[in-house]
Order: C-alpha cells, then sequence, then structure tokens
C-alpha cells in the first residue's frame, strides 16, 4: 500500500483517481461490511434471569400469538369462503342432472344414462327467461336467421347463436 501512495504524484491523473477509488471502495467495504450483516434476534445475550429479558420474551410470544390467530382467522374464512362455493357448485351440478333426467326420453336406454339417485338435495328448478333473451327467441320464432337477429339487435353472431343452442337444449 505505501508502495502505491508513493507512486500516486508520478502516476497518469486517470491511473490516480482509479487507485484513489479502488482504495476508497476496500475502506468503505471494511468499515460497513460488519453493519450489514443480518443478526440473529435469538442469538443476543440476555441475562438468564433477568427481568428485562424475561419481559422482552413475554413480548415476543404475545405478538407471535397474535399473529397466529389472526392467521388462523384468515385461514378459516377461506376454506368456509371455499367451501360454501363448493356446495353452491354441487346443489347446481345436482339441478342440471335432475333437468336432464327430466327432459331425456325414458325410451332411450343409452349406457350412458344417468340412473339412480343423485342426491337429496337434486331439484329442478325453472329460470326466468331474460328479456333479452326473450326478444332473441320472438325474433328466431318469426324464422329470422341468427345472423339477422345478430344485426338488428346489434350483438355478436357468436352471442346469438349460443343463446338459441342454449333454448334448444332446455
Amino acid at each position: 500500500m505505501t508502495g502505491l501512495l508513493m507512486q500516486l504524484p508520478t502516476m497518469d491523473p486517470t491511473t490516480r483517481w482509479i487507485a484513489l477509488g479502488a482504495t476508497a471502495v476496500t475502506i468503505a467495504y471494511a468499515v460497513f461490511r460488519p453493519m450489514m450483516r443480518k443478526k440473529d434476534p435469538l442469538a443476543r445475550r440476555q441475562v438468564p434471569g433477568s427481568l428485562a429479558g424475561q419481559r422482552a420474551v413475554e413480548r415476543d410470544m404475545s405478538n407471535l400469538l397474535v399473529e397466529l390467530s389472526a392467521m388462523a382467522r384468515q385461514i378459516t374464512a377461506q376454506i368456509d369462503t371455499r367451501s360454501a362455493k363448493l356446495e353452491l357448485l354441487i346443489r347446481e351440478a345436482d339441478e342440471k342432472i335432475a333437468a336432464l333426467r327430466a327432459a331425456a326420453p325414458q325410451s332411450r336406454a343409452s349406457p350412458y344414462a344417468i340412473t339412480g339417485p343423485i342426491s337429496p338435495r337434486a331439484e329442478v328448478r325453472e329460470e326466468p327467461v331474460d328479456s333479452a333473451h326473450a326478444q332473441v327467441y320472438a325474433l328466431a320464432d318469426q324464422g329470422r336467421s341468427p345472423r339477422e337477429i345478430a344485426a338488428q339487435l346489434g350483438r355478436p353472431d357468436g352471442e346469438i347463436e349460443l343463446i338459441l343452442a342454449l333454448r334448444m337444449a332446455r
């Protein structure tokens, strides 16, 4: 290091600034390196029987318990929400299966036919016709094509075809 300092006055300015910068970075790294280490809160030494140490441990434990109870409430709420959604989906599936059974002719026996009770919750419900769908149905009953209906109502062709296909499936 002293050899480098002795040569500084004889060096060209660019090399001198590079050497000074490298020296400054090395010193800064040596000084700040211990401060950048992550410190483990459990590694700090406390007097085993001191009142302050016991209170700090008690405070940490109570904070952890509060965090754990909040997390448990959040997870329980998420599970309850998902359970309710699953129940709703199961109920809707049972209703659709019952409706399919009621709509399927009994004379045709299919190897894939649904037989036997599905669930005691299965009930058939009539869905009210949406007013937008009623317009589509009325125009279709007049003999108009899906493309003409879409043009008249200002809706996409695919949407009209889907509405009419769902009508046939009922």
